[in-house]
C-alpha cells in the first residue's frame, strides 16, 4: 500500500514521473474518452461546480486570472487552472491568487494516486475504455502528465468545495483534457499560428480546434479575430445554437493610459446586456493588450452573471446570493497579480519579464516596453523549437541595442543556435550574442545594462521568464 503524501511538493514530484505532454506529445495521447474514463473512476469531480472554459493562442492565462480574481472579489470560492507556472508549480492549481491548503493538495494527491495505481488497474471500465490505458494496444498509453494534472485540479476543487471553476485549456481545445467540461460560458482569445504540428497549419484549422470548447446552447465570448478565424467561430456558434458575444460588437475600449504602474482605461458596453454601461477600470499590468484582455474577461463576467442567476445554476452554486457587480469588477482587476506578465523584477536597472511567445504577443510586449523605457534596452530572448523565431526576430530586433539569445529552460525542446541565426539575419552582425547558459546570459545582460544605464527585457518563453525570475531572486550570485 502506498504511503500517503506529506506535501504538495511530493505530489507534483510523483506527477512528474508520468509522460509529460509538454515534452513529447503523441497523437494517441489526445483522446477525450481517456479523460472521461479517468474522471468517471473518480466520480466526475469536474462536475463539482459550474465552470468557465478559456482557450486561445495569446492572453488566455491573463483572461483566466482576471475572471478568477473578479469572481473572488465577488465572494465566490473560485478554483483556477492555468499553465505554465512562473514562480511556483502550485500556480497551475490554486484558489484564485492563493494556493489551496496543503491538506487539500495532499488529500487530492492521495486520491489521484489511488485512481492510477488501484482503480484503473482493477477497473470497472468497459473493455474498450480500459484498452485506452494499455500501452500494448494501438490507441493506448499510460495516463499522461497533462491528464493527471487536470484531474488533480478537479479533485482539489472538489475537496475544497469551490463554488466555480475557471479553467484554461492546455493545448488547442477540441481534444484538450479540460474539454470534458460543460461550462457556463466558453471564452476564446485571439488566434495565431501555434503548435502547427498538432493543431494545423492555417489560422482556420487552429480556430477549428479552439472552437471545440464551444458547447451546445452555452454562450461564447470571443475576442477580436482575423476574418478566417471569425468565420469558423460564427459557423460553430450557429451549429451549436450558442449565443455569440463578439467583443468588437459588444464593448469599446477608450482612454487607455499606460504607465509603469499599470493601465487605466474606459470600457463601454453596448445595450446588448440590457442598457449601455461605462466602467472606468485599472489593472496593475502595463500594456494595451492587457486592457483588451480585461475587456474580454469583464464581458465574460457579464454573461456569467446572467448564467448564475438561472435557477438551475443557483442549485449548484453554494453562495447564490453573491453577485458580480461593478465594484467587484474594479476590485478584482486592481488586485490582480500574475507572475511573468510584464512584471518588473528589478528597479536598478529596470528589468521586465514577460512570457510573450507568439509574434503578436511579442509585438505588444515590445511596444509597451518602448513606450515606458525607450529603445536603448537589452533583450534576453529564448523560445521553444516549435515557435516562429524568424517572425519574432523581425518584430523585435530593431528596438534594442543588444540582443542576447539563450536557452529557455529544459522543459521544452529548443535550438538556441537557430534562434540566434534568425535574429542575426534580422539585426545584422555584432548586435546579437548567443549565450546558451541562462545564468551567464543574465549576468552579461546586467553588466551591459548597468554600465550603460539600459533597461532590460526578458521574454520569448514562460520557461525562460521563470528561470530569469529565480536567478534575480538570488541576484547576489550573479
Amino acid at each position: 500500500m502506498a504511503v500517503n503524501f506529506t506535501s504538495s511538493a511530493e505530489v507534483f514530484k510523483w506527477l512528474s514521473n508520468f509522460i509529460n505532454l509538454e515534452k513529447g506529445q503523441k497523437p494517441k495521447s489526445f483522446r477525450i474518452d481517456r479523460m472521461e474514463a479517468l474522471s468517471f473512476l473518480s466520480g466526475n469531480p469536474h462536475k463539482c461546480a459550474p465552470s468557465v472554459h478559456i482557450a486561445g493562442s495569446k492572453g488566455k492565462g491573463s483572461v483566466t486570472s482576471m475572471i478568477a480574481s473578479i469572481l473572488t472579489a465577488s465572494g465566490y470560492r473560485a478554483a483556477r487552472y492555468m499553465s505554465p507556472h512562473v514562480a511556483d508549480i502550485r500556480e497551475r492549481i490554486c484558489l484564485d491568487g492563493t494556493f489551496f491548503s496543503e491538506d487539500i493538495y495532499r488529500l487530492a494527491g492521495d486520491e489521484l494516486r489511488d485512481i492510477t495505481e488501484t482503480r484503473l488497474r482493477a477497473s470497472n471500465l468497459p473493455p474498450a475504455a480500459a484498452a485506452l490505458f494499455d500501452a500494448n494496444t494501438p490507441d493506448g498509453c499510460e495516463p499522461t502528465y497533462w491528464e493527471l494534472l487536470t484531474l488533480y485540479f478537479f479533485l482539489c476543487a472538489r475537496y475544497a468545495k469551490c463554488d466555480i471553476l475557471v479553467v484554461e485549456t492546455g493545448l488547442g481545445g477540441r481534444l484538450d483534457s479540460t474539454n470534458i467540461l460543460d461550462p457556463l460560458v466558453s471564452v476564446i482569445t485571439l488566434i495565431e499560428l501555434e503548435h502547427t504540428n498538432f493543431l494545423g497549419g492555417t489560422i482556420a484549422q487552429i480556430a477549428g480546434e479552439k472552437a471545440g470548447i464551444i458547447k451546445r446552447g452555452r454562450p461564447l465570448v470571443l475576442a477580436g479575430q482575423r476574418a478566417d478565424a471569425l468565420e469558423v467561430f460564427r459557423k460553430k456558434a450557429r451549429e451549436t445554437e450558442s449565443p455569440l458575444y463578439y467583443l468588437p460588437e459588444t464593448a469599446e475600449i477608450t482612454n487607455i493610459d499606460i504607465t509603469a504602474r499599470g493601465t487605466d482605461f474606459r470600457l463601454a458596453f453596448s445595450e446588448i446586456f440590457g442598457q449601455p454601461k461605462i466602467l472606468n477600470l485599472s489593472i496593475p499590468i502595463p500594456g494595451k493588450v492587457q486592457a483588451e484582455n480585461a475587456a474580454l474577461a469583464v464581458t465574460a463576467l457579464e454573461v456569467i452573471s446572467k448564467e448564475l442567476s438561472r435557477s438551475s445554476v443557483k442549485a449548484v452554486v453554494r453562495e447564490p446570493r453573491v453577485s458580480i457587480n461593478d465594484e467587484a469588477v474594479r476590485r478584482g482587476l486592481i488586485n490582480l497579480r500574475i507572475p511573468g506578465r510584464f512584471e518588473r523584477i528589478s528597479d536598478d536597472p529596470p528589468f521586465i519579464i514577460d512570457g510573450a511567445h507568439t509574434p503578436e504577443s511579442l509585438a505588444h510586449c515590445v511596444e509597451t516596453f518602448r513606450l515606458l523605457y525607450g529603445e536603448s534596452g537589452v533583450l534576453i530572448f529564448g523560445c521553444a523549437a516549435d515557435k516562429d523565431a524568424r517572425a519574432m526576430a523581425r518584430t523585435a530586433h530593431q528596438f534594442f541595442t543588444m540582443i542576447i539569445i539563450t536557452t529557455p529552460g529544459t522543459f521544452k525542446t529548443s535550438v538556441p543556435e537557430q534562434v540566434f541565426e534568425a535574429f542575426s539575419e534580422a539585426a545584422g552582425e555584432g548586435k546579437v550574442l548567443l549565450v546558451k547558459d541562462t545564468r551567464d546570459a543574465v549576468k552579461q545582460a546586467l553588466n551591459t545594462a548597468q554600465g550603460n544605464r539600459h533597461p532590460l527585457l526578458g521574454t520569448g518563453s514562460f520557461y525562460l521568464v521563470s528561470e530569469i525570475r529565480k536567478l534575480m531572486e538570488d541576484r547576489v550570485n550573479l
